[in-house]
């Protein structure tokens, strides 16, 4: 899909991958829907990038979302891409993850997405087609010890990603999933039990890890949902070693 004058929803949008993915969209000539809980870096956003539309989400709330997507339909009269990017991580030894923890997790990194999906496809179908781009992770291909609650999400979401892409081929309506590998953000500070809101990774703080490639930029991540937007690929790896995690 080409994205010139066309109208992409992206959420979490206020920093991290979310922020970096709707400056590029912008400049390829999207108009831009900006969702996250953050009002004021949204509004900051909003007033730099042209033909953007700003509205503050909670991603958990389903009644927000049905407003979201009823707000950019009335602005710009069509919705050609949604972009699921808010989220939230979760890093907690099985016999130590709360299960209503677990279960706000799954709200926002699965839940919520799939209610905006619901909520794009009659109109999708009706202009003749769209896409949608789920954004997982790379430890969703993984078995890494304290992230089960994490993964397990991910991977459900990419289950409903892969199984909608069958069921709306017909409609042409794309749907496409990309698998981040870890990003320049502080983890730590955006996790489950730590304060902070949204998933919406900030400068990373640590050091990696020698035997590991380094984190990528939110930017370099924000080229392979581009990509993938182009390409129309199922699937979209951050980097092509990242294949053969399964």
């Amino acid at each position: 899909m080409d994205t010139r004058d066309k109208v992409a929803i992206i959420t979490g949008a206020s920093s991290g991958i979310g922020l970096a993915t709707a400056r590029l969209l912008a400049r390829h000539g999207a108009k831009v829907a900006l969702a996250a809980r953050s009002r004021d870096r949204l509004n900051q956003l909003a007033a730099e990038l042209p033909s953007s539309l700003a509205i503050p989400t909670d991603m958990t709330s389903e009644e927000d979302i049905k407003s979201m997507v009823g707000r950019v339909l009335k602005h710009f009269g069509r919705i050609d891409i949604l972009i699921n990017n808010a989220g939230r991580g979760y890093d907690a030894p099985l016999e130590q993850i709360d299960i209503d923890t677990y279960r706000q997790l799954f709200e926002l990194d699965v839940v919520g997405p799939l209610i905006a999906m619901q909520l794009v496809i009659p109109t999708m179908r009706k202009q003749g087609g769209g896409m949608i781009v789920n954004i997982s992770s790379g430890t969703s291909l993984m078995y890494l010890p304290n992230m089960s609650a994490y993964s397990s999400v991910k991977r459900a979401l990419n289950s409903i990603t892969l199984t909608a892409r069958e069921e709306l081929a017909e409609d042409n309506i794309i749907v496409s999933v990309v698998y981040p590998y870890m990003t320049l953000t502080d983890l730590d500070k955006n996790m489950f039990g730590v304060e902070g809101g949204d998933f919406e990774p900030e400068p990373f703080e640590g050091e990696a890890d020698a035997n590991l490639p380094p984190p990528d930029p939110p930017e370099y991540v924000a080229g392979r949902i581009l990509e993938v937007i182009e390409t129309e690929e199922a699937e979209q790896y951050a980097h092509d070693w990242m294949k053969g995690l399964r």
